[in-house]
């Protein structure tokens, strides 16, 4: 057989087992995420006072935040249990994709698809530690400081966990630019120099972007924006690099073949 790729090591299976072995991993996702859950559940409420640090400590003296909802107080908690859970799985989750697409992939495409899973999933976990210890204290440190004199400031619970968990998953997702700059060069639907040629644009879109995903301030629409801008480049220094090291492969095998 000719070629310079390395055709997939298991032979093609029929829809039905295709089917079924898709549903056993999804179901070892589901374990997964009831197991962790199982876990954080008895630590729900010390998690979230936990999370919800950053703007109490800024609260005035005697000021707290409060339950608007009768159900809020074992809804909250509750809430945030099983959305920690599901990060938490998440390695074991993108494991089982992995394991799922694997037996398809050419041995080139295996040796960059784990160190990109495995990198995808700590920039998921920098960027919700980046939201938590460095946006979140600028944000509600700016949002409790321009309030109106006289008016108390009580947070709601819900309302409080919504914002925090849309900021979480915006920052996780903004991080994993450099992961999907690096798929986009090395699938051939771009190269790095049209990328940095485009750059003006993804400036332009990370602001769009910052507006949309963040409250209404300059601030936390900033510290969006920026970090995707400097994750886009640093994609195209990684893809670059993957760039060249796919084409010295291939030219290698062709020369050998």
């Amino acid at each position: 057989m000719s070629g310079n790729q390395t055709v997939p090591e298991q032979p093609e299976m029929p829809l039905i087992e295709h089917l079924l072995e898709l549903r056993n991993r999804l179901l070892k996702m589901v374990l997964a995420v009831v197991v962790c859950f199982a876990f954080i559940y008895p630590f729900a409420n010390d998690l979230y006072l936990w999370l919800s640090l950053p703007l109490r400590e800024l609260l005035p003296v005697g000021q707290t935040m409060i339950a608007t909802d009768i159900t809020s107080p074992f809804f909250a908690p509750l809430k945030l249990a099983l959305v920690l859970a599901v990060f938490v799985a998440i390695p074991v989750i993108l494991y089982q994709l992995w394991s799922f697409v694997a037996p398809g992939l050419y041995t080139h495409e295996k040796r960059l698809a784990f160190p990109l899973l495995f990198t995808s999933v700590l920039l998921f976990y920098a960027g919700a530690a980046f939201a938590y210890y460095v946006v979140f204290p600028l944000v509600f440190g700016f949002f409790t400081a321009i309030g109106p004199e006289g008016i108390v400031e009580l947070p709601d619970i819900s309302s409080y966990l919504n914002f925090v968990l849309k900021m979480f998953f915006a920052f996780g997702v903004a991080f994993e630019i450099p992961i999907a700059t690096v798929l986009l060069i090395l699938s051939g639907a771009t190269t790095p120099q049209d990328l940095a040629s485009k750059r003006p644009y993804v400036v332009v879109g990370c602001f769009i972007i910052g507006m949309l995903l963040t409250p209404p301030d300059i601030i936390s629409q900033t510290l969006l924006a920026l970090p995707m801008w400097i994750l886009f480049e640093v994609g195209i220094l990684f893809g670059r690099l993957a760039h060249r090291r796919t084409e010295d492969t291939a030219e290698g095998e062709s020369s050998s073949g």
